[in-house]
């Protein structure tokens, strides 16, 4: 108990020490944190792509060098782009707070002593931006101490990293401590891949996932297609690495990476700084990739150093040709972008892959009356938050102070590490940042997620919001679906805020000073990694003890915001009959939409209480209404958690009808687990997003796809829809859909799943965690 008792107040960041440390100290810490250069074991993977290459016979990719390189039997897994599953086994997991709950109820729920793989736990999603960053932070710790004190005390049990709220956002903490060139990492939130701006293939999974993975099990992926990005010319002036990726997202748009790596390569990668790549790779999740990857190089070596970590960079100069691609290599697909061309771009509103050049936006707005007005700039998050970001914005806005201006929006700042909110504090950053109008908020999501206490307009008020943020849904930033929120680069979004206006391009536009002259603002600049080295600022890392076995966790069995899970029942060996559709999803529908971020992440470690926002933000295609759906064994319309749980009560089984890509967006598991939960047995679309995909899976629900995709055209809201062929269920084989509509009419139509064996299992079993269970016996 008293062990106990210890971590839960290091959890709470009780007696957080700062430490002036030097580069071979900061070595050691990061040598702590599981030790990571025990880990880095380049001969393995080597000894593994030589494997494969001999069976294959030809140049291989750099990420197909780094996933075979982790497969569990390279001399018979099957491989084959876009069709077979892989089997494999990453180096490390990462989870941030959110979904982190959930992962670990999980785990606990497994039976299993201890993580098998270097895992660790991030505190970034559940503070809330309000005031600014020290406020927040202790209104944070004081109201999420409950969800802190679980995870750091599971964390404690079961052998997992702590990293304490305030201590950054997941992929900055990564990217500074344990993503290097040809790690395996899988991470359970979307923009994992932003280590891949460190040779890395960071892979954004559900829960369950990461449970295999810290079980010890195999990991499932479709294997791969390749889309390679060819960069020639130079990164200058205006624009920056954000750009290259908005202009990615409007070639490819927000499902044209799905089931494909996207693998960057060409003279022009070495123009852009390790962390511009890490940003690329990070908003990669964007156009629905599986993750995102750059070439070893200079740059990769200087961070490595400058973090701390020259033994893995002198490791990876040992073993470079392993971690670029082959010449001669195919790839899928191959897009090229002339960066001496490229010039900067802002995406949205309401999508990141509606992609304009910043020159041009203030028309377009102008045309589609959107509000010109800037009401509010936002720089910072876990795409663009690194010392170079922070000092690129830091001199636009010094040039603003200089001829006596300020903001004219509101402007706040989010740090992506303690280390760059030290840093940037140090180095003047900061205070330059202050002096324009803008606000430091804490090292964590805070906007980009939705954790926004937001108050200057009114809900409903149409407004404009431009940050450098990765997502710009409907409602996501402030859960107001009038606010119009564009993405693009910290340096823009700072130039934008001065001038107040969309209609602005720092290119050629000019700004009044404070006595009248008229001047143009310089292009950015800012030094790559800091010249005294990073301040690492408060130590907020807890290491797990060698034996946790005698810890306590526990949940409250009265908590609203933490609840043990019960076994999901097994498939009834039966064929799924009269399934009523619950909702005909019209238009896009991300996770975003059936499981909502903002106010509900404090339920995220309650499934019953999470699940009263299933699909709330869906949109009906009976009514086009959001959250009003008729009930009918009442008749009567009512929200969709409330006719979901009343048809579960009276034993009515449920479909959701969707369109194109759906679930796109975060990676969250709720949204598969609350359908599960509350009844649903199927989700019938015309095209998934691939983590969601597997999400549904993996919580015995069956995904399914239109073999015709206007079939969905066929659906109506009343329909009872049953599907035939369960008993036969079978990798690649079809099943036929019987729908009843209430004239009485029938539908015969095909639908499409990417089930294989072992998905099939879960299935049978009722979720892939009661699957695990029953090999444990």
């Amino acid at each position: 108990v008293h062990v106990y008792i210890v971590y839960v107040s290091l959890a709470l960041g009780h007696g957080a020490r700062r430490l002036h440390v030097s580069a071979a100290y900061r070595a050691k810490v990061a040598m702590s944190r599981f030790e990571p250069t025990s880990f880095v074991n380049y001969e393995k993977l080597r000894s593994n792509v030589d494997i494969v290459q001999k069976r294959l016979n030809r140049p291989l990719t750099l990420s197909e060098k780094i996933v075979y390189g982790h497969l569990n039997d390279p001399h018979n897994q099957e491989i084959d782009r876009g069709r077979t599953y892989l089997r494999l086994h990453p180096d490390r997991v990462a989870m941030q707070d959110a979904t982190a709950q959930m992962a670990m109820l999980q785990f606990i729920s497994s039976g299993l002593p201890k993580v098998a793989v270097p895992s660790t736990i991030h505190c970034d999603h559940l503070i809330e931006a309000q005031t600014g960053g020290p406020k927040d932070l202790a209104r944070a710790k004081e109201i999420n101490q409950e969800v802190y004190n679980f995870l750091s005390s599971a964390g404690a049990k079961y052998g997992v990293g702590f990293w304490k709220p305030g201590s950054g956002i997941i992929h900055q903490i990564i990217l500074e401590n344990y993503a290097y060139p040809g790690v395996m990492l899988i991470g359970t939130d979307s923009h994992t891949p932003n280590g891949g701006g460190l040779g890395a293939i960071c892979i954004g999974v559900g829960g369950a996932d990461a449970v295999d993975v810290m079980a010890g099990i195999p990991w499932e992926l479709k294997c791969p297609k390749v889309i390679g990005v060819k960069l020639t010319g130079t990164l200058s002036g205006w624009t920056s690495p954000k750009d290259v990726i908005l202009k990615v997202a409007g070639i490819l748009t927000v499902k044209g990476g799905t089931g494909a790596i996207v693998e960057y390569h060409g003279p022009g990668v070495d123009s852009i700084s390790c962390t511009g790549m890490a940003t690329i790779c990070n908003m990669g999740a964007e156009i629905g990739a599986t993750t995102s990857v750059f070439p070893y190089n200079h740059r990769m070596r200087t961070y490595l150093h400058k973090t701390g970590r020259g033994e893995i960079a002198a490791l990876a100069d040992e073993y470079a040709n392993l971690l670029v691609p082959d010449e001669g290599c195919e790839y899928d697909q191959v897009i090229e972008i002339n960066l001496d061309e490229l010039k900067p771009h802002i995406n949205g509103p309401f999508t990141p892959d509606y992609a304009h050049p910043v020159s041009q936006v203030g028309a377009t707005a102008e045309e589609k009356g959107w509000p010109l007005e800037v009401k509010v700039g936002l720089i910072g998050s876990c795409t663009n938050s690194s010392y170079e970001d922070m000092g690129r914005a830091a001199s636009v806005a010094k040039q603003a102070l200089d001829k006596g201006l300020k903001c004219k929006a509101q402007f706040t700042v989010t740090p992506g590490s303690e280390q760059i909110r030290a840093t940037i504090e140090r180095d003047g950053y900061s205070k330059i940042f202050g002096d324009v109008g803008g606000i430091v908020l804490a090292n964590a999501c805070g906007p980009c997620i939705g954790q926004w206490d937001r108050r200057d307009v009114k809900k409903g008020e149409k407004n404009t919001i431009v940050t450098s943020f990765n997502r710009n849904f409907t409602a996501r930033n402030d859960a107001n679906p009038a606010t119009h929120a564009f993405v693009t680069s910290p340096e823009i979004v700072t130039a934008l805020a001065i001038a107040g206006t969309l209609n602005f391009n720092p290119e050629t536009d000019y700004l009044t000073a404070s006595n009248g002259e008229k001047f143009k603002l310089v292009p950015p600049t800012g030094d790559e990694l800091p010249t005294k080295d990073f301040d690492p600022g408060q130590d907020t890392y807890q290491h797990p003890p060698s034996d946790g076995s005698s810890l306590k966790v526990d949940v409250n069995s009265q908590s609203n915001r933490l609840q043990l899970l019960e076994p999901f029942d097994k498939w009834s060996g039966n064929d799924l009959v009269d399934m009523q559709v619950l909702i005909k999803v019209k238009g896009k529908c991300t996770t975003d939409h059936i499981s909502a971020a903002g106010p509900w992440l404090k339920f995220r470690g309650h499934l019953d209480n999470i699940s009263n926002n299933m699909l709330i933000g869906a949109v009906n295609s009976e009514n086009d209404a959001v959250n009003s759906i008729k009930n009918h064994l009442t008749g009567e319309y009512g929200g969709v958690p409330d006719v979901a749980r009343h048809y579960k009560a009276n034993g009515v089984s449920w479909v959701v009808v969707g369109d194109d890509n759906y679930g796109e967006g975060s990676s969250r598991e709720h949204a598969a687990l609350e359908p599960r939960h509350l009844g649903g047995r199927a989700i019938i679309v015309k095209s998934f997003a691939r983590i969601h995909e597997t999400n549904l899976k993996k919580q015995g629900l069956l995904p399914l796809t239109f073999s015709n995709p206007s079939d969905y055209d066929k659906i109506r809201p009343d329909d009872k829809i049953s599907i035939t062929g369960l008993q036969t269920f079978t990798p690649g084989k079809p099943f036929i859909a019987i729908v009843k509509h209430s004239d009485g009419s029938v539908d015969e139509l095909e639908l499409n799943h990417s089930f294989n064996e072992t998905q099939i299992e879960w299935f049978q079993a009722g979720s892939a965690l009661n699957r695990m269970k029953e090999l444990q016996h």
